[in-house]
């Protein structure tokens, strides 16, 4: 196999994904990359603040309950990919206003009013995320959201870790 350097989207995308690895919610698993200046600024994954317990050690009261994706996030234990990597970046006195924003999923309104506040001006994100509000207030912004394509950040992660010996076919 020919190896050819990742593209800097690709790349962080691919950081992205194995930052979702870490979450821990039962039902999707997201992470987000903060970079400035191709360089890695914080990262985050959905799941439970630190010191409280997570879906993986008790259960979610969303799936318990039936609730619908999207829907009654406030009763979610956990704070999604994007508004993790933000706090993350707060907590160790990192400036996120003009840093890009690589997400495995497109944010949700609570993440874009988020990522809107934070002063983040560009986020590349790879699965879709249905959310009417999302939509309208990214346009109205006129920060750019990009979508970056999935089967290539899929096959972009496989080509790194194979790569780099860590992923046999």
């Amino acid at each position: 196999m020919e190896y050819t350097r990742p593209d800097w989207d690709t790349y962080f995308v691919a950081i992205a994904m194995m930052a979702a690895t870490r979450s821990t919610c039962l039902r999707r698993q997201v992470g987000a990359v903060i970079t400035r200046d191709r360089q890695i600024v914080s990262t985050g994954y959905n799941g439970a603040p630190p010191r409280v317990a997570h879906c993986l050690e008790m259960t979610c009261a969303r799936e318990f309950l039936g609730v619908p994706s999207g829907e009654r996030q406030e009763m979610c234990r956990g704070s999604h990919a994007e508004s993790n990597a933000i706090a993350q970046a707060a907590r160790m006195g990192i400036v996120t206003d003009g840093t890009t924003l690589y997400c495995t999923h497109e944010p949700c309104s609570l993440c874009t009013k988020v990522i809107l506040t934070a002063g983040i001006v560009r986020v590349v994100y790879v699965r879709g995320y249905p959310d009417k509000l999302a939509a309208e207030l990214r346009e109205e912004s006129g920060v750019k959201f990009e979508c970056f394509p999935a089967g290539k950040a899929g096959a972009a992660l496989k080509k790194m870790l194979h790569s780099c010996m860590l992923f046999e076919e």
